[in-house]
């Protein structure tokens, strides 16, 4: 894309979907410029095909987003000039996705789409029916980065290491609210469910495909703030409970609500 005169522009939309968007970790805000490490400037001049004079979105996930401005491309370096703060860094809202790790091709789902849904945290947890534990922590990292430049996101989740399920639980912060996604909630209706919930911090629980057993169940319960949550009459799969118990907290606790 070359360089125009939306570049200089005081008035830029909320959202621009046709610049191609890059994740940086260099800080960005009272940084004149920065240089490319290898991968991304491979990725910027090979991959996209940009050269010297076009722009290109950055972010870090602390700064907000950034245009920049190709200032010098060759084959193995690529350096920007940094022309103007597009958007603001958002607030956050803190809600941790909190997973038993399902097969490659859908874990890759799940993780694009807790990112895309807003989650503060990943924490794969090891159940007694989890059925794959064997983490490619490098590709799922690379995936949270791809669905962040993808989508517009601009806070980056972290992905906390493997936990067993009892581990996660003895230690659980008693101020985060830990919503149990649970067929047999008391409470079938989930706004009803959620709108009962203390605001703050929470955490999503989505079980392994094989459900959690009777005695995770009890610890489970035992947790004092406790928010059982039903799905609905259908069963869902694991990924897509995730996508499903993101949309009902981000609509009653989260950033969808009307402010």
């Amino acid at each position: 894309m070359a360089v125009s005169s939306v570049i200089w522009s005081t008035s830029l939309p909320d959202y621009d979907f046709r610049t191609k968007r890059l994740f940086v970790d260099d800080p960005l805000i009272d940084t004149p410029a920065i240089t490319l490490n290898r991968d991304a400037s491979h990725y910027v001049i090979t991959v996209l095909r940009l050269g010297q004079g076009d722009v290109i979105l950055l972010f870090n996930g602390r700064d907000g987003e950034w245009l920049g401005q190709i200032d010098k491309a060759d084959r193995k370096s690529a350096a920007l000039k940094l022309v103007q703060q597009t958007r603001p860094q958002p607030e956050q809202t803190d809600i941790e996705y909190l997973f038993a790790p399902i097969k490659s091709a859908r874990l890759d789902y799940l993780v694009q789409k807790a990112v895309e849904m807003g989650a503060s945290r990943l924490v794969p947890v090891l159940t007694k029916h989890t059925q794959f534990s064997r983490l490619n922590e490098e590709r799922m990292r690379a995936n949270i980065i791809e669905a962040a430049e993808q989508c517009g996101v601009l806070h980056v989740p972290e992905l906390a290491p493997e936990i067993k399920l009892d581990a996660l639980l003895s230690q659980w912060d008693s101020a985060r609210t830990l919503v149990f996604c649970d067929e047999r909630a008391d409470i079938q209706d989930p706004i009803a469910a959620l709108q009962a919930t203390k605001p703050g911090p929470v955490g999503i629980l989505i079980g392994p495909e094989g459900g959690f057993s009777s005695d995770e169940r009890d610890q489970i319960l035992k947790i004092p703030a406790v928010t059982r949550l039903s799905l609905g009459p259908r069963i869902l799969r694991a990924d897509t409970a995730g996508v499903a118990a993101f949309a009902l907290v981000q609509a009653v606790l989260g950033d969808w609500r009307m402010k």
